[in-house]
Formats: structure tokens, sequence, C-alpha cells
């Protein structure tokens, strides 16, 4: 039987993987998905780098120092972590298996690094993993010096590391190029939208066929 082929995910979820070299639009696209999709719950990650003005704990990092980031480490409490100029970053893994569990799925802001760990993790089956290129390394320079977060010495950092970020685009199932905010937004619903149909996420098909199946025989149709 065919369906014996097909094997349906106990914790159907999707974990969306966005990543960008800074500045190309992740953290934006990202936010707004959240905010427009009910069943999206975004991944806070925790950070030692310093808040930023208008940055809140909780909603977009929790902030922690260095011994306490390497003790979750250490206790295996993290998803995914990588050290991203002088500044450590991760994802502890509670929150995630809390989501998954009550059937939402989850955007993650990361990096390649953690890209990479989250794929390799456990979760794998749930993964979908989307990069985000900036139309051109001038436009990049541009908006990162348009936010007015960083001094000019960490933007010149930030678009150093850019080109080395950026090489790790083939890793990932789809590539997009932020030309335009919302094209953008509207292509990664497209695909949140497909994975969620796949055969392997809707269990609820195989009773729903059974039922049809019931239909078939009851009216006794015959070849």
């Amino acid at each position: 039987m065919l369906l014996e082929n097909k094997k349906f995910l106990d914790s159907p979820g999707l974990l969306i993987i966005i990543s960008s070299p800074s500045g190309a639009g992740k953290s934006s696209l990202a936010s707004k998905l959240v905010r427009t999709d009910n069943n999206l719950s975004f991944s806070i990650s925790f950070t030692t780098r310093k808040k930023r003005p208008g940055e809140l704990e909780g909603r977009d990092y929790f902030f922690t120092d260095v011994p306490n980031f390497k003790s979750l480490i250490k206790d295996g409490k993290m998803l995914e972590y990588a050290k991203v100029f002088d500044n450590f970053y991760g994802t502890p893994i509670a929150p995630v298996e809390r989501s998954l569990s009550n059937g939402k799925d989850i955007v993650f802001d990361v990096d390649w690094q953690g890209g990479d760990q989250i794929r390799a993790s456990k979760f794998s089956p749930n993964v979908v993993s989307i990069f985000i290129l900036p139309p051109s390394i001038s436009e990049l320079e541009t908006r990162l010096l348009a936010r007015s977060q960083d001094s000019k010495e960490i933007v010149y950092n930030r678009m150093s590391q850019a080109k080395s970020e950026i090489e790790n685009w083939a890793k990932y199932d789809y590539v997009l190029i932020n030309k335009d905010f919302s094209i953008t937004l509207d292509n990664i619903r497209a695909i949140i939208k497909s994975k969620r149909l796949e055969l392997c996420r809707n269990s609820y098909l195989r009773t729903f066929v059974s039922n049809l199946n019931n239909e078939f025989n009851e009216r006794k149709y015959k070849h």
C-alpha cells in the first residue's frame, strides 16, 4: 500500500530558519511574519551583547553574561549557538519543544552557523531554511548605516563578515533576493503555506481517506 511508504511526523510543526548577512532584512521579515500569522511564534535567543535602544528583555532577546551563557551550553540546554562579532547568540531547546507540542510553527532569526546546528539536530525533519540575499553590496552597506544602531567601525566589521556569510547560501532550501520587502515577505509566506500542506504534516488525511473508502463501500460502487 502506498501509504506505508509515507511517514507522518509526530510533531508536524515547522522550524523556519531565516538567515542573511546583517542588514539584508532577516530580522524585519521574521518580525513581520510573526505579527501577521497567529500560528507562528518567534524563537527568542539568548545573547551576551549589550541591549540596543528600544530592545526589551524577553521580546527581542534574553540578555545574559558570558559565564551564564557558557553554563547553558555545558548543561545541554542550547539547540544552537555561535559567537558572532565577539558576542554569543543561542537558542534554548525548551521553548522550541514547548511550541512544537502546542502545534506552533517557530521562526528562527539566526546566522548560517545556527542554521547548520538546527538542521543537524533531532528537529531536522521539521526544518525549512530560507536565506535572504541583499540586492547589492552597496545597498547592504546603505541599510546598515541607515539603521544608526552601530558605529561606523561595527558597520565596517559587519560588511567584512558579509562575504563569508553569503558563501553559505547554497546550504539553504530557498534563497530569496530582498529587493522589495513586501515581495520577499509574500514569497516566504508562500513557502510556509506549501510546507504546511505537505502530506507528512497532515495526518488527519489518513482518517479522511478511510472515511471516503467507507462511503464507497456503503454505496457498493463496482469497477
